[in-house]
């Protein structure tokens, strides 16, 4: 018999049909030989209606009473599945996120789980009732048992919380989509659906298709090996897997605040190629690693900052053995770069460095944890290790520094983020390779689960990309003329992280111009667009007290990404997304990597755009068109 964690969003709850159907999938699981929790959202748009009232009432409703108000809509669901199930003869019992002992920070609208008291929980599953648990809140342990509520995707967080806390053999997501699809349905109609998915890869998938997925609930399943399923509630198909690596025992205390990275990695066989001064125009970046892939070079980072007049700076790092191959191919396409009236300019200038290292933090607890990159750079800085290049992901910030300093930027990233030596990744050769997984449900057969779980049946995919995704709702802040100098990353990251403004990537120019016989880079980073101005006017207000030039806002931006855990030694990788976005005269205004994903961003008005294109270069499209129910 399995122990199994089911999770129902509000579109499937919308109805009294709708909870209906639900209860009777219920039901035919547990007559199949399982106990089950079911976890739930609030019915359809009723958390919209709530928080439309509450908009009339006040215009800036206190946090604590909203939490108050929207933990009502899962109450209503909970009661009328229970009913439901007692209706077919099912015992059930509802059950509010306090009374299955969701213990939570004292955080209004925004609270991450501490831990689950599992007893009355698990006296009710052993007395053979399911239990229908309030999903998207807790109740703090400060002693006055206020409500808290988790923020967006707070169902998913906790079923896979649950999950976790129970030890359940798998946890189910159902939705309104068939699983986890190549990119969002509803603006590319042929997204094709995945067998299956690693949690690395849906973490930087954050953004994917029918947002089926939360990002906090694949970290749990990452962290503690949560099997997850993620399947349509309309349809009995097998859905996507997220898979995981097994885990390193966890405590199940601080269940979401505990320890946000896992590993220290370097790589000291590193250098870095960097063209200053290009054209800002379509094409650019697509002839630069064009060339670059049909010369098989391999190429770790890029990054491209964002331009100053008509010109940007594109940087990326190769392993040392074939650097000299690099340089070549960026010598001899820069003169093609360069102005014809005038070749002999500064444009498109080659810059070489040799003897640099990457330093990483990695964890998935780093979601949505603005303190967790500025105390990286703090720690730099008070060991004195100047970054001259940062790349973030989801599930990874990593640095570029001077070789020299690279062991003691290891040992005091270890030291200030507690990792035994043992535990960081491998040096010389590059670093360890990422796994992960996460996914939304249905069903086919039910699967029982005194047998192992069944394993991913998916061939080796055809493409290295596995999905594309793309953000709508960040807004881009640049500062000019900040010092280069240890220190600086990590007060501007710093101010953002106690304002609890959490970035997403983070682009440094290579180009230092020296002023005052100070020298100084440009650096730029997204954040979510709510928080655009407010950073803005935050960061003008000590720009002048700390040296700096001025701060811009462009808040008319959007990012596409690629995803893919077969990206990793596949030079053409990038060169096919920048020619795709070249084509269609989509001009590439930032550029961001990881191991596994490479994101650009571009006009917000060219956004949806691009996904298509990219998406159709990589041959991602099924025969199969999907329609999101309403």
């Amino acid at each position: 018999m399995a122990l199994i964690v089911q999770k129902y969003g509000g579109t499937s709850v919308g109805s009294v049909e709708r909870i209906q159907a639900v209860a009777q999938r219920v039901y035919k699981t547990v007559k199949a030989g399982n106990s089950l929790v079911v976890v739930v959202s609030a019915m359809g748009k009723t958390t919209d209606g709530l928080v439309k009232l509450a908009n009339e009432i006040s215009s800036n409703p206190n946090r604590r009473e909203m939490d108050m108000l929207l933990s009502t809509g899962e109450q209503v669901t909970i009661a009328l599945l229970s009913m439901a199930l007692q209706e077919l003869g099912q015992p059930a019992i509802s059950m509010t996120g306090a009374q299955v002992g969701i213990v939570t920070e004292a955080e209004h609208s925004r609270a991450r789980i501490l831990h689950i008291e599992t007893t009355r929980l698990t006296r009710h599953i052993n007395a053979g009732k399911v239990v229908v648990v309030a999903g998207f809140q807790g109740t703090s342990n400060a002693g006055e048992m206020e409500i808290t509520t988790l923020g967006r995707g707070g169902s998913d967080t906790s079923a896979v919380a649950i999950a976790a806390a129970l030890r359940a053999n798998f946890c189910e997501i159902y939705t309104d989509v068939p699983g986890i699809l190549t990119t969002d349905p509803r603006l590319v109609a042929e997204a094709q659906l995945m067998d299956d998915i690693t949690c690395d890869e849906m973490l930087e998938l954050a953004s994917l298709g029918a947002k089926v997925l939360h990002p906090r609930a694949v970290e749990i399943a990452r962290n503690y090996g949560v099997p997850l399923v993620v399947r349509s509630s309309w349809t009995d198909a097998p859905g996507t897997w997220v898979t995981s690596a097994k885990p390193q025992g966890r405590s199940l205390i601080n269940l979401e605040i505990a320890r946000p990275v896992d590993a220290v990695e370097f790589d000291t066989n590193q250098a870095k190629v960097a063209l200053l001064r290009v054209p800002d125009k379509p094409g650019v970046a697509a002839r630069l690693f064009g060339e670059i892939s049909r010369q098989k070079v391999d190429v770790d980072l890029i990054i491209q900052s964002v331009h100053e007049g008509n010109s940007n700076d594109i940087a990326f790092t190769v392993t040392t053995p074939i650097l000299k191959r690099a340089e070549a191919v960026a010598a001899a396409i820069a003169p093609a770069l360069r102005s014809q009236s005038n070749p002999k300019s500064d444009e498109a200038e080659v810059m070489v460095e040799h003897n640099i290292a990457k330093v990483s933090i990695a964890g998935a607890g780093m979601i949505g944890r603005p303190g967790v990159a500025a105390k990286m750079f703090a720690t730099l800085a008070e060991a004195g290790v100047n970054i001259q290049m940062i790349s973030t992901s989801e599930v990874k910030v990593s640095c570029v520094v001077n070789a020299t300093e690279c062991d003691r930027a290891v040992n005091a990233l270890r030291s200030a983020f507690e990792i035994e030596a043992g535990e960081q990744g491998a040096g010389g050769a590059g670093e360890a390779e990422e796994a992960g997984g996460a996914g939304e449900a249905g069903e086919n057969k039910l699967i029982f689960l005194s047998s192992p779980l069944p394993t991913p049946h998916s061939p080796l995919p055809t493409s290295p990309v596995r999905g594309v995704a793309l953000d709508l709702n960040q807004a881009r802040l640049a500062i000019r003329q900040l010092p280069d100098r240890p220190g600086m990353a990590a007060k501007l990251f710093g101010l953002l992280a106690q304002h609890n403004i959490s970035v997403d990537m983070i682009i440094q120019s290579q180009r230092c111009r020296v002023i005052d016989g100070v020298p100084r880079r440009d650096i730029a980073f997204t954040v979510s667009r709510i928080d655009g101005e407010s950073a803005k006017k935050m960061l003008t207000q000590v720009a002048a007290e700390l040296g700096w030039g001025e701060v811009v806002l462009d808040s008319a931006i959007a990012k596409v990404s690629i995803v893919g855990a077969g990206m990793v030694g596949q030079p053409g990788v990038a060169a096919k997304m920048f020619r795709a976005l070249a084509e269609h005269q989509i001009n590439i205004q930032m550029i961001a990597t990881s191991e596994i994903k490479i994101s650009c961003v571009v006009a917000q008005e060219q956004g949806v755009k691009a996904l298509q294109v990219i998406h159709a270069a990589f041959g991602l499209a099924g025969s199969e068109k999907f329609v999101v129910p309403a």
